[in-house]
């Protein structure tokens, strides 16, 4: 009998030990400004998004959700399908469904949550209804599903994407009545401040999505976002990173840290763009790094390394938990962040 009750708190050990954020965490829900679990405490998801899924399918397999997972410690991984360009959604749906899916079926596998994002700067709205619709159906069971229904509108009023959002939400709701779902704002999600002036009524469990580039994106956007908080809109950062707006260019460690400071200050999630290969300092990956990895520092570029770093440094205190350290560290291997 001993010996069996020693064995089962083992097990039981070890299960806690090696639970996922998914485990840890359950039904997350929105109360108020701020997302919470299953026990209503305040949870921050820190993760990473795949970059465009019809440009860098490769990347879209299940070895890589492997290690962002268990190596670089991401609790929310977002899945960036395209809707619009060639080869995308609109044009080849079923390709794009596998790549979504492989990514959503392996992040349920290691127990991390995963954003399923319509990444369209246009508005189509019925197959966003049929999209999402199928998804709802296929994954409601998992509490690991975030929707993000609009990646970034651009050319569309609030007031169209407000009636869009209450389109896409109800179809979810037909099937899924309790995972999160993202809602975009305009001009590439920083007109936060038109959704908190005539925010969505009688939908719960929704937030509005802020995405900044902390180069470009300064002092006056987070008084926007500020401005939102106070008027109680709860705000989820699907994208962000640390160079300018246009996805180039050098990074901005100060703006970054000041950005970082500010989300983790208000207990706001945020995922970092992007898990691709593509020639600007916003993707991570070396035009050398395999897809199914593994993946060394060298295999990484500046942006790739302090993403991994961060996110480690912040979910598990795996690395120091001082964000001067990675900057410290990034600078004894790259001159440029001296």
């Amino acid at each position: 009998m001993k010996k069996i009750t020693l064995l089962t708190t083992l097990w039981l050990i070890g299960c806690w030990v090696y639970a996922g954020p998914v485990t840890e965490h359950g039904q997350l829900k929105v109360n108020g400004k701020q997302l919470v679990d299953r026990n209503d405490q305040a949870v921050v998801l820190r993760g990473v998004s795949f970059g465009w899924s019809n440009w860098w399918p490769q990347y879209y397999n299940a070895e890589a959700i492997d290690i962002l997972s268990n190596d670089w410690k991401c609790s929310v991984l977002r899945a960036a399908m395209g809707v619009e360009p060639d080869s995308a959604y609109i044009s080849d749906p079923q390709s794009q469904l596998a790549l979504v899916t492989t990514v959503i079926e392996a992040a349920i596998k290691n127990d991390v949550y995963v954003i399923i994002d319509w990444h369209s700067h246009g508005m189509r709205t019925s197959e966003a209804v049929d999209f999402f619709r199928q998804m709802a159906d296929r994954y409601n069971q998992y509490t690991n599903i975030i929707y993000e229904i609009f990646n970034e509108p651009v050319m569309q009023s609030w007031e169209e994407i407000k009636a869009y959002s209450e389109e896409v939400i109800q179809a979810i709701r037909e099937f899924d009545q309790n995972n999160v779902i993202l809602v975009g704002c305009p001009h590439w999600d920083q007109d936060i401040h038109l959704a908190a002036n005539d925010p969505l009524t009688d939908c719960p469990n929704i937030m509005y999505t802020l995405h900044f580039y902390a180069a470009t994106h300064k002092a006056w956007l987070i008084e926007r976002a500020n401005d939102a908080l106070n008027k109680g809109i709860p705000i989820f950062i699907s994208e962000c990173a640390a160079m300018e707006a246009s996805g180039d260019g050098p990074l901005d460690l100060d703006s970054w840290n000041t950005w970082l400071n500010w989300a983790e200050d208000n207990q706001i999630s945020w995922v970092c763009w992007s898990v691709s290969p593509k020639n600007e300092s916003c993707s991570m990956m070396k035009e050398t790094a395999l897809p199914q990895g593994p993946w060394k520092d060298e295999d990484l570029k500046e942006w790739g390394i302090l993403t991994r770093h961060t996110i480690r440094q912040y979910n598990t205190n795996t690395d120091s938990t001082d964000t001067t350290d990675v900057s410290r560290y990034l600078s004894d291997i790259y001159p440029a962040f001296l």
